[in-house]
């Protein structure tokens, strides 16, 4: 890419159909009362995003803010539309894995700095407030599992689906 070249900034949320965004997003602010309809909407285009960072960057380490976190943990109660997500999306599933070992710290290696470098880098526009805590959830895709561990086309923006 040449420095007069840009890239195309898009919403995480332009990856899913409306209709199960809507969904993902109304189950969010029901099962967590203290986030309210909006909230719930920024938080669910943000896990499409990262969701979306880690297939571009496959085998590179990369977690989620505990916010985004509560996306992602919800549109995997969806799976088929999460597994079909993922193959359009990655190439392949994207598996959450906890860092729960008692005793263990977790993968330090994976920074939020690096995952908004990542998810700005694949052409979607991170929204700071949700990652502004520098609170990584204690789980990621580290094992880069992205992508069946393929690499993916470097910067591949999937189309919007509406």
């Amino acid at each position: 890419m040449s420095s007069t070249d840009t890239i195309v900034r898009t919403t995480g949320r332009s990856l899913i159909a409306d209709e199960l965004f809507t969904r993902l997003s109304e189950r969010i602010a029901t099962d967590h009362p203290d986030i309210d309809r909006g909230l719930a909407e920024r938080i669910m285009d943000q896990a499409s995003a990262f969701l979306a960072a880690v297939g571009s960057r496959a085998g590179e380490k990369l977690s989620p803010s505990k916010l985004v976190d509560i996306g992602w943990h919800t549109f995997i109660l969806y799976t088929r539309e999460y597994a079909d997500y993922c193959e359009r999306v990655a190439g392949g599933f994207i598996h959450h894995e906890p860092h729960d070992t008692p005793g263990a710290a977790g993968d330090t290696t994976c920074s939020v700095a690096r995952t908004l470098a990542a998810i700005s880098a694949a052409g979607y526009v991170p929204d700071a407030e949700l990652w502004a805590a520098g609170d990584s959830a204690k789980c990621s895709d580290c094992s880069g599992s992205g992508a069946n561990g393929d690499e993916n086309t470097e910067g591949r923006i999937p189309p919007p689906v509406h």
